[in-house]
């Protein structure tokens, strides 16, 4: 396996000149965008790593999955799916306009950046305190790493430049769709997307996924298996943007992207998987990172459908 990554991780090096490295949010533009790297951890707990596997990044939109898994675990589907739609918007991951187009205006996915504001709100605690604790053990629980904690200057940084979803949540509070304080909630969802990680964390999320919910280290149920199905589904239906029917076909993984350059895919019963590659395609997908996933699934028949 080990030297099949490797052969794969070589063979599409080249792809990371063919994109940029995020800028909206200057701390990103500090990436390497030549970085490109990959864990697999299968359900023996067999653990491969190759490429840039050792370094950290912010895990940004790869976030979303995690938090709505908590959220459903919080407040269960009826009340989530009252405030968030389950339709892929077709949109870029930061487009506002059918929150003002559509009626009633809540987003139409947790997947996009208003659906993710949403679910952030959503979130138990008696304060912003308690809500951060509880994100923060449920990731560290999930990544199998204890030491999961934000980057704050990634953190300070998106706070300062992020109006984009300050105007997003704004918008939702107008229309009484977020009950929450607006600033709280957008504190708590900067925090969440500047969480630091590596690929083995991503990897070990998405075996969890992979084995409904189980941690197969010790038979601990970490995530009930329906809401394990439902977060699955929004990563194939929603998870890489408005690329995610091109990457169903040709991928057919479930998977979640982020402006870090990471991606989070998960192959029910079989592996978790995640990649760093921080120069991204015009949606906002890791460039080389995409193609490394399409030659793995390919090589090892990894498609679900």
């Amino acid at each position: 396996m080990k030297e099949l990554l490797q052969k794969i991780i070589d063979e599409n090096k080249k792809y990371t000149k063919k994109g940029n490295v995020a800028t909206y949010i200057p701390e990103l533009k500090k990436a390497n965008r030549d970085d490109l790297g990959i864990c697999i951890i299968d359900m023996d707990n067999n653990i491969y790593q190759v490429g840039s596997y050792e370094k950290k990044f912010t895990i940004q939109s790869v976030s979303k999955p995690i938090t709505l898994a908590l959220a459903l675990m919080d407040n269960g589907k009826e009340k989530v799916f009252s405030k968030v739609g389950m339709e892929p918007s077709g949109d870029p991951f930061n487009s506002i306009m059918k929150l003002e187009t559509t009626k009633p205006s809540i987003p139409y996915n947790p997947m996009i950046n208003a659906g993710a504001i949403m679910i952030t709100s959503m979130i138990k605690g008696k304060n912003n305190d308690e809500k951060l604790e509880r994100m923060l053990k449920f990731f560290r629980k999930l990544s199998g790493n204890e030491n999961l904690d934000i980057n704050y200057d990634v953190y300070m940084c998106e706070k300062q430049t992020g109006d984009r979803n300050r105007a997003m949540a704004y918008l939702l509070k107008s229309e009484g769709i977020l009950e929450e304080n607006v600033e709280e909630v957008l504190d708590l969802y900067f925090k969440q997307c500047s969480i630091e990680v590596t690929v083995k964390d991503l990897a070990r999320i998405g075996l969890n996924l992979a084995s409904h919910g189980v941690d197969i280290r010790n038979g601990e149920r970490l995530i009930e298996s329906d809401i394990s199905r439902i977060v699955k589904t929004f990563m194939v239906t929603c998870g890489m943007y408005d690329a995610s029917g091109q990457f169903a076909i040709n991928v057919g993984i479930p998977s979640k992207s982020g402006v870090g350059g990471g991606i989070m895919a998960t192959v029910p019963n079989e592996m978790g998987i995640g990649v760093f590659g921080p120069s991204l395609d015009k949606k906002g997908n890791s460039i080389a990172g995409v193609k490394v996933l399409e030659n793995l699934s390919e090589k090892l028949n990894l498609s679900i459908f």
